[in-house]
């Protein structure tokens, strides 16, 4: 047999099939030109291809700006959160509830201006108050200035007036005798005899 192979077909055919090849391809010349079928895209089907590009191009430009947006608040929001921690730092390192009330300003990474301030009030118990505090960030990237307000309390001793903290201590005393000899135990702290 012999086989020979065509220098644009690299699979081996044998003589018949290469003669008939040859055949077809002579008689493909004779064919109605018109009725060959068309193997390129129409125009329509090129217009919907790029459509879908674009509407794909649409969406994730916009997610992608979503993420972005969704980034920086959160670095935003983080950073304020720094801030305002650092300023309660601030109020707690000051030991004169004058100096507190009056408030203080820092400025913050990113030129960004704190300003606190506190209000301190005594609670019934010794050593305790309750802090009103506010902070205001003042950021020139955003228009607005967030203000953050937090109610806590804080056992301050160094805050306490000492004739203050000796009443309230008393009256904590006898709040707590009261309430052992109405429910009848006695000073060390056993059942007084007959009392159930």
């Amino acid at each position: 047999m012999n086989f020979r192979f065509s220098l644009f077909d690299f699979r081996f055919r044998t003589a018949r099939q290469h003669r008939s090849a040859g055949v077809d391809r002579h008689r493909s010349k004779f064919k109605n030109p018109k009725s060959t079928i068309s193997r390129a895209f129409t125009l329509i089907e090129v217009l919907i291809a790029l459509s879908i590009f674009a509407l794909a191009a649409v969406v994730l430009g916009a997610s992608y700006v979503n993420v972005l947006l969704s980034y920086e608040i959160a670095t935003r929001s983080t950073q304020g959160d720094e801030d305002v921690k650092f300023a309660r730092a601030q109020l707690l390192a000051i030991a004169d509830p004058k100096k507190i009330e009056e408030g203080g300003d820092f400025d913050s990474s990113g030129g960004r201006r704190v300003h606190w301030s506190a209000q301190i009030e005594p609670t019934e118990t010794a050593d305790l108050f309750l802090v009103h505090f506010l902070c205001e960030i003042n950021d020139p990237a955003t228009p607005d200035t967030p203000k953050i307000a937090q109610d806590f309390r804080v056992l301050r001793p160094t805050w306490s007036d000492p004739a203050e903290r000796d009443k309230l201590r008393q009256d904590a005393r006898q709040r707590i005798q009261e309430l052992n000899a109405n429910s009848g135990v006695n000073a060390a702290g056993g059942r007084q005899p007959g009392k159930k």
